[in-house]
């Protein structure tokens, strides 16, 4: 599903280049729920960003559902990571003033779909993650794993082949986060839906099928975990 060789990514400013990938290859398999480790600034997120189209690399080439990614700024890409692409962020990155519904609608919203359609498919995205009772609810009424449910919600609600999940349970404590790694888990299991999940939870890590370490931007180890 995803495929990436010699990916490189450096910033650089006029004094200064960091470099904050280095050569990374790797294959993520339809189905697969990998997770990706290391210390803080080793490049993960900076990784999961070129993954989901977000970010563009240095050097190198991205291969996604047999898609060769390379126009990153292109409609075409846009609709592209709308359609295929599913995004959970530790932080939730709800909009505050909308209800729950109309910000697991959002995702539509780019999509030749009715209202009507759109509300029926947000529902069903609730009601997947136990929460359309709170359907109606705004984001500042909800707990912090009610908040990622709908996170959850909202990433799978246009049905992706793939979701990126960067520290979704880093802002939960344990019993919530397990919550959410059951649904990611259950969303893997019965549906096929291909995640790639940063973390700094080794617990966590070792619910998904395969562990790939970082270290100041270079992938040091991989371990498979099924």
């Amino acid at each position: 599903m995803i495929k990436l060789k010699n990916i490189s990514k450096v910033y650089r400013t006029k004094t200064i280049e960091t470099t904050a990938l280095n050569d990374i290859d790797l294959h993520v398999a339809k189905g697969e729920f990998l997770s990706i480790m290391g210390p803080s600034g080793c490049g993960k997120s900076t990784l999961l960003n070129i993954m989901g189209l977000l970010d563009e690399p240095s050097n190198g080439s991205i291969v996604v559902d047999g898609q060769s990614i390379t126009k990153y700024a292109s409609k075409a890409t846009a609709k592209f990571r709308n359609e295929k692409l599913g995004f959970i962020f530790q932080s939730f990155h709800l909009i505050s003033d909308l209800s729950v519904i109309d910000n697991v609608e959002l995702p539509l919203l780019y999509r030749k779909i009715s209202g009507k359609e759109r509300r029926r498919l947000a529902a069903e995205a609730l009601e997947s993650v136990g929460l359309i009772n709170r359907k109606g609810h705004f984001p500042n009424q909800l707990s912090g794993g009610q908040k990622q449910r709908v996170a959850i919600a909202r990433a799978i609600v246009g049905k992706p082949a793939i979701i990126l999940a960067d520290e979704p349970t880093g802002n939960l404590d344990s019993v919530m986060g397990d919550e959410v790694m059951a649904i990611l888990t259950r969303l893997n299991e019965d549906l096929g839906t291909t995640i790639v999940m940063v973390t700094h939870d080794e617990r966590m890590a070792k619910k998904t099928h395969r562990l790939i370490r970082l270290y100041d931007g270079s992938q040091v180890a991989t371990a498979s975990l099924a």
